[in-house]
């Protein structure tokens, strides 16, 4: 899409916000007890903690499940923090982590919060085997041995896992969406066909978090209602609604006039529009994702490794961090982010054509070599995709982009169908194993192995190597031997790997002057609403 035609696109969804508000929301004010976000949310394929896996569902599940251990989001520094769980204690062996339940929490529906409710969620999480099940089949539990390894027993929870990790992996895990502690006996009533009440609660919620979900309209809307029973309190927001609204412009529009409260899909220049308005403040927090791209090893070029360099080398980092994506994207070729343990700051590839063609030559690339690029309907995301188009122009390769949603761009991703994805990951719970574990892990590259969780896998790579390594610095329990065993397996990825990883995201939300306390989570969690007021 050329200059002219992104405005005009923008200019026809703004022209359409305008006619569809009434006259009298001019300059209004949303109610002092309801917090309305525009945010991008078709990604959202299904919003049971067992299965989804994307940005805007975590964001909803953080809301609605309560997990054993959280992340307080007045002091994310502090790490992990007893929820459900009121305290633990670890065996010996530092095999078994045994939690002790608190006492007196309610699910929505009035049920109580029990061990069993525990125990149900866990294994429910492991038998279902959806795309996030890896965050705990990692520590070895499997369909066949969860009555062993996760047993309830009165008020505590006993977890077994194969061997000894360090427990604060174990308890990050926990915190991550398919952590989250669902009503067994509600969700047991919606039971279809055996299905552990997975096609019910796609749409609906069964947790005792801040907020209960009201309704999600794919593509349009989620509504949350505050759960007047929460813990820690009634919320202040009584109605939490999230609208998709894909354009930056239109996300502007509706803030300024004061539709919205949250904007939080701005780009640059909006951003910068948005902080001259009156009544608007910006705030900036950098997170955990990234945007990188990924190339099929199934591709017969593709698979080359001088062309995996020579891929890495046709990314104009700086051009496009100083322009459409000022302010938004830091560059960072690594697949650990800014302020993870581990993490490091080498970024050695620039944006180098000759050294592409010459890499290219050595690899007998054929002239004319034409490529499958998909990349999500998302504004920044398709101005890097026709960035990288113009660049691989210029060594002779044809870039065919395929604009989709996300769901189906992912989709395809997924099945290993796409030469080149263009995406963003972020991670799942503050540990390098979070990353290391999906960019540099394949224990088993079949198709019929479906780890489709994994982003090597996904990309048909075997890693060298990378797998071994990463399976014994998630093991490590010296600090500082960790960090070192992190540092060099993100040298030889960076070397070797068919992902260029080219950015990480500073979060822009542009808000209303009078809301106080959102927290966007940080670089490791999600946005919480139950602390906000107006």
């Amino acid at each position: 899409m050329n200059a002219m035609n992104r405005l005009l696109s923008g200019a026809v969804l703004g022209l359409a916000v305008a006619l569809t508000a009434p006259m009298s929301a001019a300059w209004a004010e949303t109610p002092p007890n309801m917090l309305v976000i525009a945010n991008r949310i078709d990604d959202i394929t299904t919003l049971d903690p067992a299965e989804s896996f994307e940005f805007a569902g975590s964001d909803v599940s953080r809301n609605v499940y309560m997990k054993l251990v959280n992340f307080d989001p007045a002091n994310l520094d502090a790490g992990y923090q007893p929820e459900i769980a009121e305290s633990w204690t670890v065996s010996d062996d530092g095999k078994t982590i045994t939690f002790t339940i608190r006492e007196g929490l309610t699910f929505h529906s009035g049920n109580p919060v029990t061990a069993a409710d525990v125990e149900f969620s866990l294994r429910r999480a492991v038998i279902l085997n959806k795309t996030p099940a890896f965050i705990l089949t990692q520590f070895g539990f499997t369909a066949e041995n969860v009555e062993e390894t996760i047993v309830a027993d009165g008020n505590t929870v006993t977890i077994t896992t194969d061997k000894p990790y360090a427990t604060s992996f174990v308890l990050n895990c926990l915190t991550s969406t398919i952590g989250g502690i669902v009503d067994m006996k509600t969700v047991m009533e919606n039971e279809v066909d055996g299905d552990m009440g997975n096609t019910w609660l796609k749409t609906n919620s069964a947790g005792s978090g801040a907020y209960k979900l009201v309704s999600w309209k794919p593509n349009e809307s989620v509504t949350l209602e505050a759960n007047p029973d929460f813990y820690l309190g009634a919320p202040n927001m009584e109605r939490v609604i999230v609208r998709h609204v894909q354009e930056s412009a239109s996300q502007r529009l509706l803030l300024e006039r004061g539709d919205i409260d949250v904007a939080r899909n701005l780009n640059p220049e909006d951003i910068a529009g948005a902080a001259e308005a009156e009544g608007v403040k910006i705030y900036d927090e950098l997170r955990g994702r990234l945007m990188y791209l990924a190339f099929s090893q199934k591709h017969p070029e593709l698979s080359k490794p001088e062309v995996r360099q020579a891929m890495k080398y046709l990314v104009d980092y700086q051009g496009m961090q100083d322009s459409f994506l000022s302010g938004q994207y830091t560059i960072h070729q690594n697949f650990l982010p800014r302020t993870f343990l581990g993490a490091v700051d080498e970024n050695p590839f620039t944006y180098d054509v000759e050294k592409a063609k010459e890499l290219l030559a050595a690899a007998g690339v054929p002239e004319g070599l034409e490529i499958e690029a998909g990349v999500r309907e998302a504004q920044e995301r398709i101005e890097i995709a026709q960035t990288y188009q113009n660049a691989l122009a210029q060594v002779g390769i044809k870039l065919n982009i395929t604009v989709g949603t996300a769901k189906q761009i992912l989709a395809r991703y997924r099945a290993r169908e796409l030469d080149v994805y263009i995406g963003a990951w972020g991670p799942d719970y503050p540990d390098p194993h979070t990353n290391a574990g999906t960019f540099a892990y394949n224990p088993d590259n079949s198709d019929e192995a479906q780890a489709t969780g994994l982003l090597a896998w996904r990309n048909s790579w075997d890693t060298g190597g990378l797998t071994e390594k990463t399976a014994a610095a998630v093991v490590e329990n010296d600090r500082d031997k960790r960090v070192e065993m992190y540092a060099e397996i993100q040298s030889q990825f960076r070397e070797t790997s068919p992902f260029a990883i080219m950015f990480q995201k500073i979060e822009q939300a542009a808000m209303r002057e009078n809301v106080e306390n959102l927290n966007l989570g940080g670089a490791t969690t999600a946005v919480s609403y139950w602390p906000v007021t107006k």
